[in-house]
């Protein structure tokens, strides 16, 4: 098996440029994403998480920079060609942002029925929705409607959605936010899943510490059915990779144990060292 390094990346940006009303939300901002690997993005509210998701997606245009996505540059992309890509890439986004007055499986097929590149018979959509909320654990509820869910039910029925199409990139826009530490820790349980069993590349925006260090110290075991720490896990760990927003700028990319060795103040407000 080729090497994830040695292949082109999933995602990467270019000096990426983004203004709102002479505010800049992002500035001069470059990284890169491969595939398999986890990307958690730390920082205050405003500091260019969301945008920086958006911009990946294409939602957002940059004012200068390059935005690579499987290795196509989105940035002066036409809407209609920007279809195809977006076809790819899952989105999950802040308040899971469901349609309320569609039921459950509309919902999680909307993706499937909606974006012609994914091409999806008409007959598989309903098994390929039952799948999806399957894997979620919320089989029993395409009938309902997204007001009849708890709100840790509805952020996995969202979930559902952002993988039904099978992409092999996926944004998380702080998915646990809201939630009781219990019903969190379940959400961030089906992200590491999703990673592991599809190799997703992954980018998960949120101001919980707690979130990342799931993201990078646990692996899904397929053979129990459930989450195992990365010492334990057989085969090639998923990388993760940190990386702290400040004001639309960059100023951390690393793994956490450097995350964690750092003195910087408005760091240190994000981290809590493992024991």
């Amino acid at each position: 098996m080729e090497p994830a390094d040695s292949k082109p990346p999933v995602l990467r940006f270019e000096r990426v440029n983004v203004s709102f009303d002479d505010v800049e939300a992002l500035r001069d901002l470059t990284f890169e994403a491969r595939e398999g690997e986890s990307r958690v993005i730390l920082g205050a509210a405003g500091s260019g998480k969301t945008v920086l998701l958006k911009t990946a997606l294409g939602l957002v245009r940059p004012d200068s920079g390059k935005v690579l996505v499987f290795g196509r540059d989105i940035a002066g992309m036409r809407e209609q060609d920007l279809f195809q890509v977006r076809s790819r890439i899952g989105m999950l986004f802040q308040e899971s942002a469901l349609f309320d007055s569609m039921s459950i499986e509309d919902n999680v097929a909307y993706p499937l029925l909606n974006q012609k590149a994914i091409s999806c018979p008409p007959a598989q959509v309903h098994s390929r929705v039952a799948q999806a909320l399957d894997f979620v654990e919320l089989g029993g509820t395409l009938a309902k409607f997204p007001s009849e869910l708890s709100g840790g039910m509805r952020r996995r029925a969202a979930i559902a959605r952002a993988v039904v199409t099978e992409p092999p990139l996926v944004l998380y826009d702080s998915p646990t936010a809201g939630l009781d530490p219990i019903t969190a820790h379940t959400i961030i349980a089906l992200l590491i899943k999703e990673r592991d069993l599809s190799q997703t590349t992954t980018l998960l925006a949120t101001h919980r510490y707690q979130d990342g260090n799931l993201i990078a110290n646990f692996r899904y075991n397929s053979k129990l059915g459930a989450l195992e720490p990365a010492r334990h896990a057989e085969g090639r760990a998923a990388r993760t990779t940190f990386m702290v927003m400040k004001e639309g700028r960059l100023i951390f990319e690393g793994d956490q144990d450097l995350l964690e060795s750092s003195a910087d103040v408005y760091i240190s407000k994000f981290v809590k060292p493992r024991e």
